[in-house]
């Protein structure tokens, strides 16, 4: 068995974590991390997991926890993990981060958009960003994986296909996005109150949310240039679920039969199934169907749907998820199958929950 250790336990993405792994066949969590429930019974703070975790929530002492497990979770707030991280940890245990912290390669760029000294620079170039549906094989390998964030996992997986084959130009790249009130996180703020946020819908982070370069970086790397992208979030009155609808202008490329044109429909959806088609988790619906929120709540599925707008010369794409599974715990269990020579979806099969 996988002995894990969980900080931030008690946070929506660490009970996720938690309420994961209860069904998976191959781990056992045997640390919940918590500083500010300390000493309570996990249970009496999640009352879903009572009678079936009896343990008490511990410390978030890493470098005990890491003597005493093969892996560690942390869902915690940004800097945290960089401000404690150090060699002799690793040693002892591989770490899967679900802040941002390694995320982003270039540490200025990090400090800029986060508003923080990042305090372990000397591990940025080992961590690998863990967006299984392309770094698979990097990942088997690391020590150290950044979990990728919510909005970014959906926005990259929608877009990654035609970036990486160069069928879009990457500078007209938009992203509309919408997240339910947990991806902001258990923390009491009067913004996600029932009243602020209910019969409502508003943007928040115009031109400023912390998970665009984010984006821009792995997106980067696809095509092999940097480039800027408009994103804009938005708060949504529902529980969980991200929706991401993408806009961008296609290209003249050269076609198969020879022909340079714009790619058609068919042709786009040829490239999602080159790439997709054999991948468990992101699945790509079928010609006029579009994604909904509800289809994959409590799962860790992508689920992709594609137009072509031939008027404009451009393509939708729109991507949903999880934002607590997919977006958060699920990955996160996905990366620690890959690390420990697990079926990927081991433990991740769930059908989406409805109603």
């Amino acid at each position: 068995m996988i002995k894990v250790g969980i900080v931030g336990a008690t946070g929506y993405a660490g009970a996720e974590l938690v309420r994961i792994l209860q069904g998976h066949p191959e781990a056992e969590i045997v640390w919940y991390g918590s500083k500010s429930y300390a000493g309570e019974a996990f249970a009496s703070i999640y009352r879903n997991f009572f009678q079936v975790v009896e343990s008490p929530c511990k410390s978030d002492d890493l470098k005990e926890m890491a003597k005493q497990v093969d892996v560690i979770f942390t869902a915690t707030p940004q800097g945290y993990l960089s401000s404690i991280i150090s060699e002799e940890i690793l040693e002892e245990a591989k770490v899967i981060d679900l802040s941002a912290d390694f995320r982003l390669k270039d540490v200025s760029v990090y400090e800029k958009w986060y508003g923080i000294e990042h305090k372990a620079k000397e591990l940025i170039g080992e961590a690998v960003y863990g967006l299984d549906e392309v770094n698979r094989e990097q990942v088997k390998k690391a020590r150290l994986i950044a979990n990728p964030g919510c909005y970014t996992t959906c926005s990259i997986l929608t877009a990654y296909p035609l970036v990486k084959e160069g069928l879009i130009d990457p500078t007209t790249l938009i992203i509309d996005a919408k997240s339910g009130t947990s991806g902001a996180g258990r923390g009491a703020k009067v913004p996600n109150l029932f009243c602020e946020v209910n019969e409502s819908i508003k943007p928040y982070g115009v031109t400023t949310h912390r998970h665009t370069p984010e984006i821009e970086e792995q997106l980067g790397y696809a095509c092999g240039q940097e480039f800027a992208i408009s994103f804009t979030p938005h708060l949504v009155p529902m529980n969980r679920g991200i929706l991401a609808t993408e806009y961008a202008s296609l290209k003249e490329v050269k076609m198969p039969d020879g022909s340079v044109r714009k790619p058609d429909l068919a042709y786009i959806r040829s490239v999602y199934e080159k790439y997709y088609g054999k991948e468990y988790f992101v699945r790509v619906l079928p010609e006029g169907v579009m994604p909904e929120t509800r289809w994959v709540e409590g799962s860790n599925f992508l689920d992709i749907g594609l137009a072509v707008d031939e008027r404009c010369g451009r393509v939708i794409m729109v991507g949903a998820i999880d934002n607590l599974v997919k977006g958060a715990a699920g990955q996160a269990v996905q990366n620690m199958n890959l690390l420990f020579g697990l079926p990927e979806n081991t433990g991740l099969t769930m059908v989406p929950l409805f109603p």
